[in-house]
Formats: structure tokens, sequence, C-alpha cells
């Protein structure tokens, strides 16, 4: 009965239980899935989600299978550049920015949970349905198995998360952006800096992000490539995440993305695996914390994959709600206090994403070129002006260099 229960045994829970272990807070964690197993596509570790992990000990195993980001640089879909900024360490901070495949920051985490708290911790095939609660504690109902009581339950459980649409029933369906995803792995050669992140084009042509997430993973020298195309697309009927597709659904708009220094094309052509999945988010919450309920990640503020950040905002919000339940006596004003430190930042971050996210420096090039090539990129746009589109976006997701370094918990 002393436990805080954790529903969801994903990046946000499993960080959440790594910081409860380290500051003495007894935990338990509940994942729906049958067993662990590699899943996804690539994630970016930006340095304030990086410093958090290096606390709790876990730089040295992520540098082994990362990707340490060297530069972010960004392309008209003619393969112009537009800008360039360094990243990480080489930008300044203290801490590193890593480029990863999903499954293996999984299985870091993991790892640790289970080393550190125990292998019985961490409970997989658990499938919860509900809760009820009073003042004194709460109880978690499963599909298959018996109840769970604890102190508390953090619903790290996604964008469909059960324990959010017992808070808000009426809520609805994620919204749609109007834009499509595909996302893909692919064996190739390193390119640019082979540590480069990379964006180009717009939405209404086709945008792409690419960035490499395992190195030297054949004689060959290759790497393991992570790319998504985004497009514009009035339409979209089908909310599965996870749902097979081919190249050819998309590969006509990027028809003649070959460059000096990439044949797009050819990237997409020779992937591994190819996912679609509509851009979508929610609508920020009033409130996440309701007696000794809360949520955490994409169940408390689901967002556009458009910052690099999803990820990291979880580590945070993790690190943060660890924090407030250890200086607490009580478990619903710790959730309360821990609503009150990232509820706001993190709307900022949902609105930013729809409005102004790293790429509307792509977006003022498209607008100003009328989607054609220049001939200088300061005849378009000023230094200043790029420089300026990125640190504002650094300063709403929290990990401007300045305030970051600064910032002591």
């Amino acid at each position: 009965m002393q436990d805080i229960l954790i529903v969801g045994g994903g990046i946000g829970g499993l960080t959440l239980a790594l910081e409860l272990h380290r500051r003495g807070v007894a935990c338990r964690v509940f994942e729906s899935a049958p067993e662990i197993r590699a899943v996804g596509v690539g994630v970016n570790l930006l340095p304030h989600a990086t410093k958090v992990l290096a606390a709790l000990g876990l730089e040295p195993a992520l540098a082994r299978v990362a990707i340490e980001t060297a530069e972010s640089v960004f392309y008209n879909r003619f393969g112009q550049l537009i800008y360039r900024e360094p990243l990480g360490r080489r930008a300044g901070y203290d801490w590193p920015q890593f480029s990863i495949h999903r499954a293996d920051l999984h299985a870091i985490l993991v790892k640790e949970v289970r080393e550190r708290l125990g292998g019985d911790r961490l409970e997989v095939g658990r499938h919860c349905v509900g809760f009820t609660q009073s003042d004194e504690s709460v109880e978690l109902r499963f599909k298959d198995g018996p109840s769970v009581g604890g102190l508390g339950v953090v619903g790290c459980d996604g964008i469909h998360s059960v324990l959010r649409k017992q808070l808000y029933p009426k809520e609805g369906e994620p919204k749609y952006s109007g834009v499509n995803m595909w996302r893909g792995v692919t064996r190739g050669k390193p390119v640019l800096t082979g540590a480069s992140m990379v964006r180009a084009g717009w939405l209404a042509t086709g945008k792409m992000v690419f960035y490499p997430i395992r190195d030297r993973i054949d004689e060959q020298g290759r790497q393991l490539l992570n790319w998504v195309w985004e497009i514009e697309t009035p339409e979209y009927q089908r909310w599965d995440w996870n749902r097979k597709a081919s190249v050819e659904d998309f590969i006509a708009a990027a028809a003649d993305w070959r460059f000096d220094w990439l044949d797009v094309p050819a990237m997409f052509r020779a992937a591994d695996v190819v996912l679609e999945y509509p851009m979508v988010d929610k609508d920020p919450l009033p409130a996440w914390s309701h007696g000794r309920v809360t949520l955490l990640g994409d169940a408390a503020h689901p967002m556009y994959p458009r910052g690099s950040n999803g990820a990291g905002q979880s580590i945070l919000d993790a690190s943060a709600l660890a924090y407030c339940l250890q200086e607490y006596p009580e478990v619903p004003g710790a959730f309360k206090a821990y609503e009150s430190k990232r509820l706001g930042p993190t709307t900022n971050v949902v609105l930013e994403n729809r409005r102004n996210p790293p790429d509307a420096i792509l977006r003022e090039v498209y607008q100003r070129t009328g989607d054609r090539p220049f001939d200088r990129i300061e005849s378009v746009i000023s230094a200043e002006e790029l420089k300026a589109l990125s640190e504002r976006y650094k300063q709403v997701a929290g990990y401007d260099k300045r305030a970051l370094q600064e910032k002591r918990q």
C-alpha cells in the first residue's frame, strides 16, 4: 500500500521509476504489453533530457549505442542550405544531444529499472482498465489479474491513456493537424557530418527530417538512418500509430529530391520498414492531478512531433514529479505541486509546436521565396532572424543554454 503505482512502461514511466528509486520513494510499474520488445524508430534526446538521464547515471550507456548529434541543418527542397547550428556539447552545453533508436533507449531503461528496483517492480501483461480512490489510498483495476492498491497513481500510458479518459470522459479523439507522416529506417553511408540532424522542404509540398540513430552497424561502416516524410493531407481516417505502409504511397512528391549530399528517393526506397500515421495532439488540459491520480508525458500533454521534444518533456515531467514526491508529505499535495511546475511549460510547448516549431525556419523561407530556389539566403532572410527563430523555440521548450545551465533543482 506504500507504493506509487505507475501505469505504462515507456520512456516516461521508466524514467519516473528510476527517479523515484533514486529519491527513496517506493514504486511499481505496470505495462500493458505482454512482453518488453523492440518497438519504434528514432528519438532525439535534447540537452535538458540528457541532463536528467546523466544524473541517473545513464550517460555512458546512452553514449555506447547512440549518435552524439553534432549539428542541426535546414535546407529547402532544392537542396540549398538555409541555416546551420551546432548542437549539444558542440554548442557549449554541459550535456550532449543524443539521436538514438527508441528500442535502444527503452532497453537501457528497462535494464536499469529491473536491476535497481528488482524484477518484480516491473510487471508486463497488466492492462489497466481504471481506478478508484479514497482520501487515504487509490486502487488500480486490471483486465486480467487482481487489483493493486497504493498511495498514488501516475498515468504514463500515452495519448490513448485509460486514466486520462476516466478523468476526462468527454474529451474526444486526438486532433488531426492536417499533416500525414511516414517514418522509416534505412541502412546507408554517413551523410554530411555523420552526426547531422537535417530538416528540408516544407509541409505544403513535402518535408523531410532525418538523422542517424546507430553508428557502424556493419563492416561497411554504414549507419542506421531514421527519416520522416511529412506532407499536408486534408483528411485522415485511420488512427493506427504503427500501420505499415509502402514507399509508393508518398514517393512521388519526393521524386526529384536528389542532391549532391543525399539521394532522398533512394534512401526512402531502401528502407527496412515504413510506418504511416497522422500528426495529432490534444488541447491542453486545465489540470492533471485529481486527488491521488496524476498524468505524465503523452498522457498529460500529447504534442506534435515537430521539436524533437516529446520524449524529453516526459523525462522532465518524471524528474519534477519525483522531486515533489520527495519534498511534500502527502501525495495529493505533491501531485498538485508537480502540476504547478509542469502544466504551464508543457502547455506552451504544445502550442508552440502548432505555431512555431524549429521548422518554422523552413516555413519562412518557403513563403518568402514562393517555393523557388534562391541565389543567396541572405537576400531572403537574415542570419539574425534565423537564429532568433531557433532560440525562441529553445526558450519555450526549456533548453536554451543559459537557463538550462543556471537551473538548479
